[in-house]
């Protein structure tokens, strides 16, 4: 929900920036306001996307990446087998042997 807050907020922004252009045909010279304030909210969310990403990397646990990849490895082992066990007993079921 807060993405999509921040993504409306943006587009928001982005259309009154471009309002406010084409009412300031007089002053071209000097940035609007609100492209100022919209490049530097969109400096201040890059600059934080990085800073997540970043912490994220450094804490994410390598530990619990092994754990899953093992308990992946041995479930998908164990349903393999439970499985073909299965298909086994249908198959002598079926035929009647």
């Amino acid at each position: 929900m807060g993405s999509r807050f921040f993504l409306a907020l943006f587009l928001v922004l982005l259309v009154l920036g471009k309002e406010v252009q084409g009412t300031q045909e007089d002053d071209l010279g000097s940035p609007a306001l609100l492209d100022t304030v919209q490049e530097s909210l969109l400096s201040y969310w890059i600059t934080a996307k990085a800073a997540a990403k970043d912490l994220y990397q450094k804490t994410y646990p390598t530990s619990m990446d092994e754990k899953l990849r093992d308990m992946y490895s041995k479930s998908s082992a164990a349903v393999s087998t439970y499985a073909g066990i299965f298909t086994d007993q249908l198959l002598t079921l079926l035929k009647g042997e």
